[in-house]
């Protein structure tokens, strides 16, 4: 079926894709009314939980023409609330929100004015971002300014919780029943903890509440609305609406209409309650509504078409809520209006079982008509997966808009074990963000930030100094000048990471306290297992398994820059580290001949080429080493993966030139994939080089490959796509994701913007209109290596 089939979501793709991202103020209204009523009389979880429940009885609510799906996270289709409790914005960041070329959101005068008079004069002492930066020393504030690492709750709270399947087996009322059994057997005799469960307890009953009154004012208002409208069809439609909004989500789920108007309004609920990045994702939604979908089907209440038309709807949702506002070094990190909300199609069932159904294919079909950029979607393959799905999905991919992505379910069982998961609760998992694995519905896994690989190897070069700054941000560990050996540099190097890490968590625990103490999320601990059991928030550690992960990048540039240094100096002396320094602190100017043996004459990782891809395999052991098992304040413990969002262009930007020719302020290489250009043997010797990479110990790893769109054309092209991710999944790769453009299609749309605005293309793990990008991005893009089968 062509894009556009069903009126309705045509119409509703039109508004949502047309709609113009704005700020609104009520949240941050309602919030700080809240506060003022609430705050020194209760304790902080059920401050959080009134507040919580003050915004869902007063916001406004929106049901847009034609919907079948309700509920937006602002006034409107594209909407975006603020969150003054994480960061308070001041009248400086929403001019440059308002004025900014590429992710701007509009402010209105009475947006300023609110947020002048009553939004700042509350928070701007109070705000967590203030209590952050407070807390930091100078060593911690000096690398994050200078761009060795970067800080996610700086501007929001900890996220990338995925929905598990206990909202479609039970409502809100049963949920409260479970709440108070907990509090009713609480020992204050014999449990030092009790008082604490109990004000935890009780947040989450209020949240519960919260949540069931959203519900019911949807069904008043829909039955309102219905009373008002003349056309017998719309009639129908809005008294269906108010019957699903009656059921979900105080009770559970009966049909597949209301299972999916039970995960938005969840999806709603959790993603204002706080600003958590990523956004809550559904999970294994194929797996989840396949139940429904069957016995509606059998009941003769849904066919296909209706069933796809619902998912159309559920696509316009998500793709109607813009990433909540960010400035600063959060926007560089990631700049996108993506939210992140990831589909996982595919995999395997609870029992191991192929995982693939009617649902999944539905899917693929919804995510091929609507080219939305979210949600973003991908497929789990598994050995069990049919040929079928995985050529279909293949077929969609090789449309050139960049979704779906490809996960090896087989390894992200495995990375879910090595990490302690049991066997049945791995099956459970997927992934969500970018790439990020996890037990979906039983884990808290926390993205903390980015670490600047190539930054350290910088700083190492220059005995602890920031070269961009002249400031002493690292170690002492000897002029690079005096390195007797490549080991003797790769020792320096290990220790300067060593450094930073340290520096990093340090700054992280203080983190996790803060969140932990002043920043619960009743309505999160609902629906992740086992906060309800423990009496405890999912921000203190109450989930089943708490993960924490910091995120290496440029790991293809640190790569070769290596193998430059120790092929070039210490290997063939065919110049000094003296003269390379000179080189790097010129950016090559004048140093032509270096920058040419560099550049072109010496081993590259991508290319299946053991000298170089043995230099990767340090580098990632070396950090996964340093990183992994160390332990955090609520429980949680540390694993790494590897993935860039869009922070390997601002890492480039805190960079001089590089020992692989990278010159001065240009993007790293994103994710695992080789540097731009460094590839050349095509793409089996990419996945052969990136499969040397340990994946298993990770939590996820980002390889991008991009393809012409003859290249992959017909059914030959579709085979080779197919093999490829087979054989890259068969050595234990993690995931794979194309771009398939004509590059001068780019370049075009670079001159001549207006005649582009729907041009899609792959970033890393999400993709984005090219308008969107800025102009490094749209060079980084355009310049990477274009394979050839």
């Amino acid at each position: 079926m062509d894009r556009g089939n069903f009126d309705r979501t045509k119409k509703l793709r039109k508004q949502s894709v047309n709609g113009v991202p704005h700020i609104t103020i009520e949240r941050a209204r309602l919030i700080t009314d809240a506060y003022k009523k609430y705050e020194g009389s209760v304790e902080t979880p059920v401050l959080r939980a009134l507040a919580f429940k003050h915004y869902m009885e007063n916001r406004t609510l929106c049901i847009n023409d034609g919907e079948l799906i309700v509920g937006e996270k602002g006034d409107c289709p594209q909407g975006a609330p603020t969150y003054p409790e994480l960061c308070c914005h001041t009248l400086e960041d929403l001019d440059i929100m308002n004025q900014r070329e590429i992710i701007s959101f509009k402010v209105d005068s009475n947006v300023k004015k609110i947020q002048e008079e009553e939004i700042i004069p509350y928070w701007e002492n109070r705000q967590i971002r203030k209590r952050i930066m407070d807390s930091m020393n100078k060593e911690w504030l000096e690398c994050y300014e200078s761009g060795i690492f970067t800080e996610f709750m700086e501007q929001r709270a900890p996220g990338h919780t995925v929905g598990g399947g206990s909202f479609y087996k039970k409502g809100f009322l049963d949920f409260k029943k479970e709440i108070k059994y907990e509090i009713d057997k609480l020992d204050f005799i014999n449990d030092l903890d009790a008082y604490d469960k109990k004000s935890q307890l009780e947040a989450m009953d209020i949240a519960c509440d919260a949540l069931i009154i959203y519900g019911k004012r949807y069904a008043d208002y829909a039955r309102e609305l219905a009373d008002k409208e003349i056309d017998e069809n719309k009639k129908k439609e809005l008294l269906l609406i108010a019957k699903n909004c009656d059921i979900v989500p105080a009770n559970k789920p009966q049909t597949f209409h209301q299972a999916v108007q039970m995960y938005w309004f969840i999806h709603v609920g959790v993603t204002t309650e706080l600003n958590i990045w990523d956004a809550f994702s559904p999970g294994r939604l194929d797996q989840h509504l396949n139940p429904f979908y069957e016995n509606d089907i059998e009941e003769g209440t849904l066919d296909e078409d209706k069933a796809k038309e619902i998912l159309e709807c559920l696509w316009i949702k998500f793709n109607n809520q813009p990433a909540p506002p960010k400035v600063g070094i959060t926007l560089k990190e990631s700049g996108t209006y993506t939210d992140f909300a990831n589909i996982n199609t595919g995999g395997v069932t609870e029992d191991g079982k192929d995982g693939i159904n009617d649902v999944s294919y539905l899917i693929l079909d919804v995510m091929d008509e609507m080219k939305l950029l979210q949600p973003s979607s991908n497929v789990q393959i598994s050995r069990k997966t049919p040929e079928r799905f995985l050529k279909r999905a293949c077929e969609v991919s090789r449309k050139g808009w960049g979704q779906p992505a490809f996960y090896n379910t087989e390894a992200i069982l495995q990375e879910l074990i090595e990490a302690g998961k049991s066997i049945e609760d791995a099956r459970h998992g997927g992934t969500s963000g970018c790439v990020e694995t996890g037990c979906f519905g039983k884990e808290a896994y926390i993205l903390t930030g980015y670490m600047n690989l190539p930054k350290i190897l910088e700083i190492t070069l220059n005995n602890g100094i920031d070269p961009m700054s002249g400031k002493k941000i690292g170690i002492e560990t000897g002029d690079a000048r005096n390195f007797k050996s490549y080991q003797d540099l790769f020792e320096a190097l290990k220790a300067q990471l060593h450094h930073f890490v340290d520096i990093k968590v340090n700054g992280n625990n203080i983190i996790e306290r803060i969140y932990s103490k002043h920043m619960p999320a009743p309505l999160m601990s609902v629906i992740v297992d086992d906060c309800i059991k423990k009496g405890k928030d999912y921000n203190a550690g109450g989930a089943r398994y708490n993960t924490k992960y910091i995120q290496g990048v440029g790991i293809g540039t640190i790569t070769d820059s290596l193998s430059s240094i120790k092929y070039n100096i210490f290997d063939k002396a065919k110049f000094t580290m003296d003269e390379l320094l000179t080189a790097l602190e010129n950016n090559f100017e004048g140093n032509e001949l270096i920058y040419n043996l560099v550049s072109n004459k010496t081993p590259k990782y991508g290319n299946d080429d053991d000298y170089a891809d043995e230099l990767m395999q340090q580098v990632f052991n070396a950090f996964y080493n340093d990183v992994t098992g160390r332990k955090s304040p609520i429980g949680g413990t540390y694993r790494i993966n590897m993935l860039p969002t869009t922070c390997h262009v601002y890492f480039g930007e805190v960079m001089k030139a590089s020992a692989n020719g990278r010159l001065s302020q240009k993007p790293l290489s994103e994710g695992i994939s080789p540097e731009k250009g460094a590839d050349t043997n095509g793409p089996t010797a990419v996945i052969k080089s990136c499969s040397k990479m340990d994946h298993i110990k990770t939590g996820g790893t980002l390889l991008n490959q991009r393809f012409a769109p003859s290249v992959v054309e017909g059914e030959d092209g579709l085979d080779n796509m197919a093999n490829l991710v087979r054989a890259y999944f068969n050595m234990d790769g993690h995931h794979i994701q194309f771009n398939v453009f004509d590059k001068n299609v780019l370049l075009r749309a670079q001159e001549n913007p207006d005649e582009y605005k729907d041009l899609i293309v792959r970033v890393a793990g999400y993709s984005d209109h090219f308008n969107n990008l800025s102009r490094a991005l749209q060079d980084e893009i355009i310049n990477r290596t274009e394979q050839v089968f």
